[in-house]
């Protein structure tokens, strides 16, 4: 399906968006290398769809330089489509009730979710800069990041994650603009509020009052829905430099 893409990487694969992304790049004839923190998540993952499994923590850059380095040996080249699902939810106030103040979380979502996500674009962008350009743009690959809604809407409780996406979603621009140069393009994807393991274990009564706050669809997204959005930012070659929210219209209340 995509010419001259045929290989790519996907973070927090073994999971979730991340795996659905796996499985969908995997049925359009690429070859997946599933990275995640699980190495049983990403074996298995990977063995569903023969790819290959690889376990990193995205927030080392000598880990995720491992990882870059297995995958090519695997592919014989570096990936052309790199998809950032690694990251983690996080909820707490700047000043709980306790007066407990949870810098130390903070800090950890940051390091997770965007210095994770800068270090996986860095070294993407360092595999792919070597590799032939393809296509009449002279295309060399596709970096993908995810955000959140939350970047714009943040909740009472996600200053944490509202800045961690908040960060994703403003690094994609100027990311995009730089690596112009090399064929590279960078899109980000916000989703909203998507069927998660989290939400599979709520009470049918609280499932039902979070999928009547999304305007239409009228229910939680579906991992599948976000890989297809993946698979049609690779396909169409003028989507670059740009955050995509994917949420039904949802606008997140305060609380």
């Amino acid at each position: 399906m995509f010419a001259g893409f045929e290989a790519a990487l996907v973070t927090g694969g073994g999971s979730g968006l991340g795996r659905a992304t796996a499985q969908r790049l995997a049925a359009s004839g690429c070859r997946v290398a599933v990275l995640d923190r699980s190495e049983e998540q990403a074996a298995a993952v990977a063995a569903e769809i023969g790819g290959v499994g690889l376990t990193a923590d995205v927030s080392s850059s000598s880990s995720v330089a491992d990882a870059f380095a297995e995958v090519t040996k695997a592919f014989g080249a570096a990936p052309r489509i790199v998809v950032n699902c690694a990251g983690i939810g996080t909820a707490a106030r700047i000043l709980p009730r306790d007066g407990a103040l949870p810098i130390a979380l903070f800090e950890r979502t940051l390091k997770v979710n965007l210095l994770g996500t800068y270090i996986v674009m860095s070294h993407a962008a360092q595999a792919m800069a070597p590799l032939d350009p393809v296509g009449g743009d002279g295309a060399r690959g596709v970096i993908i990041t995810t955000a959140s809604v939350a970047w714009q809407d943040g909740q009472i409780g996600q200053a944490a994650y509202a800045a961690s996406k908040g960060g994703v979603a403003s690094l994609t621009l100027p990311a995009a603009r730089e690596l112009a140069r090399l064929g590279i393009r960078v899109m980000s994807i916000a989703p909203g509020l998507f069927e998660t393991a989290m939400t599979a274990g709520l009470p049918d009564e609280a499932r039902a009052a979070i999928s009547e706050s999304i305007p239409f669809p009228q229910r939680l997204g579906a991992p599948e829905e976000f890989a297809r959005l993946v698979t049609q930012i690779v396909e169409n070659p003028f989507l670059n430099g740009e955050v995509i929210r994917l949420d039904g219209a949802v606008r997140l209340a305060a609380r």
